[in-house]
């Protein structure tokens, strides 16, 4: 089998294999999230960006943020034995379907390391690491797109001390809503 290029037109019937049912439905259930960024932390020897996100009546809260924490310490205490550079992101999001807390380090060799931590709604204590496989939703990659952008900017592709470089990135939040 050899890959075709194809032209999509919109009055054509679309091959078997877009499922354009599941497409709509998930366009109508699309929204905005507010995400807020809750400070600049220090963590297990690691700059920590933290940001919460918010499906629609759900929140964030303290008892949340705690476990996130925890939670992000935890996976952080490791992170040089796996080439982390010492800044992270941590993202807490009471998602309509469960809650997230995901810990992205800035790793060697222009890489990133990613773990993501899953459970039930409204139970923090319940938060496990996620099945193999599982990336972030479209909320949770606009925060880490962001951020990429953000440490392409300010670390590597700036000049001066990396000190002022630091203190750029991490004073280069994003806030509001992300669609």
């Amino acid at each position: 089998m050899t890959d075709q290029q194809i032209a999509v037109d919109p009055v054509s019937a679309l091959p078997e294999s877009v499922d354009s049912a599941a497409l709509l439905e998930l366009s109508a259930e699309y929204h905005q999230r507010p995400t807020r960024f809750l400070g600049l932390r220090e963590m297990s020897g690691h700059l920590v960006k933290v940001y919460s996100l918010q499906a629609p009546g759900r929140d964030v809260t303290e008892q949340g943020i705690g476990t996130a924490m925890r939670i992000a310490e935890g996976h952080l205490e490791l992170g040089r034995t796996r080439g982390s550079l010492g800044l992270a992101v941590l993202i807490m999001h009471a998602g309509g379907d469960g809650d997230y807390v995901l810990v992205h380090t800035w790793i060697e060799a222009l890489m990133s390391d990613l773990a993501i931590f899953a459970g039930p709604a409204g139970q923090p204590d319940q938060l496990r690491p996620g099945r193999t496989g599982l990336t972030p939703c479209v909320w949770e990659a606009a925060i880490l797109a962001h951020e990429r952008d953000a440490f392409s900017r300010h670390v590597l592709d700036s000049s001066g001390p990396i000190a002022n470089r630091l203190a750029a990135w991490g004073a280069d939040t994003l806030t509001g809503n992300v669609r």
